[in-house]
């Protein structure tokens, strides 16, 4: 089968970052949907994963942690789906990833695609719809219908989990919800996603709230460049405030948070499916439940940029762009 990986881990710009390779197909497990792709998107982890982790010596390592497709085989014991099904997962990170004409993914993590979007706009959405979803009701603890009085603060506001917490927030709570942009053309992204308010993160958080009359905030998911905002985010909380966090940093020091009662909450969408937690199947049903949304006209993809098929020149593509720390929404790719 076709499949776009490498064997040494290397800067985005050398052509051996990323390779089209033929590899044997793979077989479904017991639990596993054997999925034939039919559309992916890129995620910061993607790049991160390239630059850092090398594979054994002779083997290649495939990326992609989003992917749409149609069933293919069915394992053993796979109650849930039928060959000839669409679907749409993140997969996981200690498998092989989806860049490849042939996947397999366990079935409690997958969904029947949403029907109202193409492959393409449908790939865009898994892995940052499961990240929003479980940092929103699952770290933060907001029931669904609930979050009255209280203000959400959304750092990276435009990037691919922001663009999806900001619609998980508006339709599933009562939350004030205010993202962070620092650009006019990502600004009228969040605000046409649904956000109540937009600040700058380019500016001091706590000055730019203030000035937006709105204050201090009860929660703040810190999508991007944590360390960085990391003493803003601390002024802009209210005493027993939270943090959500998904990036990486060198340090982050939990002792600022002392003095107002701060709980610091890390999302990790892979913990469930790397550690096959009692309760992994919730990705999939909250998978189902955001396709319905979808499908009801509620929530909206985020795909905002096609680099065409899925080809290791179009990936580096793809990747030099989620590096730059430029992009809007997700970058999508489709067929062979």
């Amino acid at each position: 089968m076709k499949a776009i990986g490498y064997y040494n881990a290397l800067p985005i710009d050398d052509p051996a970052a990323l390779q089209d390779l033929t590899l044997p197909e793979p077989v479904a497990g017991p639990r596993d949907l054997l999925v034939r792709v039919s559309a992916i998107s890129v995620n910061p982890v993607d790049t991160k994963v390239r630059r850092n982790a090398a594979p054994d010596a002779g083997q290649a390592k495939v990326l992609g942690w989003d992917a749409v497709g149609t069933v293919e085989a069915v394992g053993a014991q796979v109650k849930g789906f039928a060959v000839g099904d669409r679907v749409y997962y993140a997969g996981s990170i200690t498998r092989p990833g989806a860049n490849a004409e042939l996947h397999v993914v366990d079935e409690r993590i997958a969904a029947r695609a949403p029907t109202s979007l193409d492959d393409a706009q449908a790939a865009a959405l898994p892995l940052t719809t499961i990240t929003a979803w479980e940092l929103l009701f699952d770290r933060f603890g907001v029931p669904q219908g609930g979050g009255a009085g209280q203000t959400l603060l959304i750092t990276g506001g435009a990037g691919g989990v922001g663009s999806i917490l900001i619609q998980l927030a508006r339709e599933l709570t009562q939350l004030r919800v205010v993202a962070t942009a620092s650009r006019a053309e990502t600004r009228q992204w969040c605000l046409a996603l649904g956000a109540h308010a937009v600040i700058d993160h380019s500016k001091p958080l706590a000055a730019e709230l203030k000035a937006a009359g709105i204050g201090e905030v009860d929660l703040v998911a810190s999508l991007t460049q944590t360390q960085q905002h990391y003493a803003q985010i601390i002024e802009s909380l209210k005493p027993q405030g939270k943090i959500g966090v998904i990036d990486d940093m060198a340090v982050l020091d939990a002792m600022p948070l002392k003095t107002k009662s701060l709980s610091l909450h890390w999302e990790m969408m892979f913990a469930r499916s790397r550690f096959e937690t009692p309760d992994m199947a919730e990705q999939g049903k909250l998978l189902a439940e955001v396709a319905a949304l979808v499908d009801a006209g509620r929530i909206r993809t985020t795909a905002n940029a096609s680099f065409g098929t899925i080809n290791a020149a179009n990936l580096r593509r793809a990747h030099a762009l989620i590096e730059s720390g430029k992009a809007q929404g997700k970058v999508v790719l489709q067929g062979f």
